[in-house]
């Protein structure tokens, strides 16, 4: 009896171990706009990150959510969550009356635990930088994203000094890491913003030791959408982020817990290079199912755009009389104007999760963007880049690196979803976390 007792004492004890936590610390990094090729490709500039998926798992491609944005993609990230399950169903809320310039930016709300929630029951500290979706989140030392709805250029980190928790904590960020901060030190038009969002990282790393960090850096993106997919500022700005990536992983070595800390590298969507841009809200204006007004006049139906996408929005809920007419519409364009999107039936928007809300949208194919407008012509030429398509290709996709304590080395996913992320980061901090819609990997972990 006693060696039976002893036996199933053992296996219990192994059992334990094999899902214990995996690291005490865990730092997620996010690129905006992250392209499997940087990590994949040794023409980029980028020693940190590709060293990171060398000693550790990657994944060929991440599939993102629909639209393929930040704000939803973030939230997807941290939740586990499909859009329709976590609320956030695009960057900017569709306002009936008019867009605003407000993006969804308030923690309260996403409609399921996140990470953050998850922590905190833990007795965990977590630290956030310039994540999306995180003003008033539960986060100790907490930098959200959010800027003024209507910029006019005189303090354009007024709300983020307002929304910094504890108040006193830019301050002290400002006297101990990045130097005054202002509204060129702190913008994505500029690589010092990435520079500084890792110095910022980097401070509260060695200083408070939070079990959870998550950074948002901004610069690829914002160059990709101006420039394009593979333009030189691009390759700047990769260089850029590398190096934000690099100063963060030394501050982990600084404080002496590198060797205890898991990295991850996540994105939130790929890039397309743009040449037309497409304008549905201008045959529903033909229709007169809308005005030429900001606040959309007496309207019936409009397009909500989000990059390479938009969502029809009615605005009396059932009204099918309208659907049906926007339907016709669409089915009666010229071909020359019917090649450039496709609509998505309700089977392939409940699949992918998106805007329960919504039951029709259109996504463009690549290299055409879609504007809100309804004024003009509905095809006009188009440049830079973009994102937000179904995404159901290739460049679209996005990347995910995973490394350090916990991580596998040598392992290689084809292809996982966003919503798989927070269910990793949930095994290696052993949280009481449940994901709505993401899938865990074990063999990407060490089983010890």
């Amino acid at each position: 009896m006693k060696k039976f007792l002893f036996t199933t004492c053992l296996v219990l004890i192994a059992l334990a171990s094999s899902v214990a936590q995996k690291a005490k610390y865990v730092v997620m990094i996010s690129i905006d706009g992250l392209r499997p090729e940087f990590y994949k490709d040794p023409s980029w500039p980028a020693p940190n990150i590709q060293a990171l998926a060398r000693n550790g798992v990657y994944a060929d491609g991440v599939r993102g959510v629909f639209p393929t944005v930040t704000f939803p993609s973030h939230t997807t990230m941290v939740t586990g969550a499909l859009p329709a399950k976590h609320g956030v169903y695009y960057n900017t809320p569709f306002e009936p009356e008019g867009q605003t310039g407000n993006w969804y930016w308030d923690e309260s709300l996403i409609k399921v635990e996140t990470l953050w929630d998850a922590c905190k029951k833990k007795g965990l500290k977590t630290a956030g930088i310039q994540w999306p979706v995180t003003v008033g989140a539960p986060i100790d030392y907490n930098f959200p994203e959010v800027w003024p709805a209507k910029p006019d250029g005189s303090d354009r980190l007024g709300p983020l000094r307002k929304h910094t928790s504890p108040s006193s904590l830019f301050a002290e960020v400002e006297a101990n890491a990045t130097g005054k901060l202002d509204g060129t030190k702190l913008n994505s038009d500029y690589l010092l913003m990435d520079e500084n969002l890792g110095r910022m990282t980097s401070y509260l790393i060695e200083t408070y030791r939070p079990q959870f960090t998550a950074v948002h850096l901004v610069c690829v993106d914002h160059f990709a959408h101006a420039d394009g997919r593979d333009s030189e500022n691009v390759r700047k700005a990769v260089a850029g982020v590398d190096n934000a990536i690099g100063r963060i992983i030394e501050s982990a070595a600084r404080a002496g817990i590198k060797d205890s800390t898991a990295f991850l590298i996540v994105g939130d969507h790929g890039f397309v290079d743009i040449h037309t841009t497409l304008a549905p809200n201008v045959w529903l204006e033909r229709a007169g199912l809308i005005e030429k007004a900001p606040n959309r006049g007496n309207w019936k139906a409009a397009f909500h755009a989000s990059g390479g996408s938009a969502f029809l929005h009615l605005k009396t809920k059932g009204d099918t009389k309208t659907l049906q007419q926007v339907q016709a519409i669409l089915q009666k364009l010229p071909d020359n104007e019917k090649k450039l999107f496709r609509i998505l039936t309700p089977d392939e928007m409940k699949k992918i999760g998106a805007d329960p809300n919504v039951t029709l949208a259109i996504s463009a194919i690549e290299g055409v963007t879609i504007s809100a407008t309804a004024d003009g012509t509905p095809v006009q030429p188009g440049k830079g880049g973009t994102h937000g398509f179904y995404p159901d290709f290739k460049n679209i996709q996005t990347g995910f690196i995973g490394s350090g304590a916990g991580f596998q080395k040598g392992k290689v996913v084809p292809l996982m979803g966003l919503e798989d992320i927070a269910p990793l980061v949930s095994a290696l901090l052993d949280l009481s976390f449940e994901s709505p819609d993401g899938i865990f990997f074990p063999g990407l972990l060490k089983s010890k």
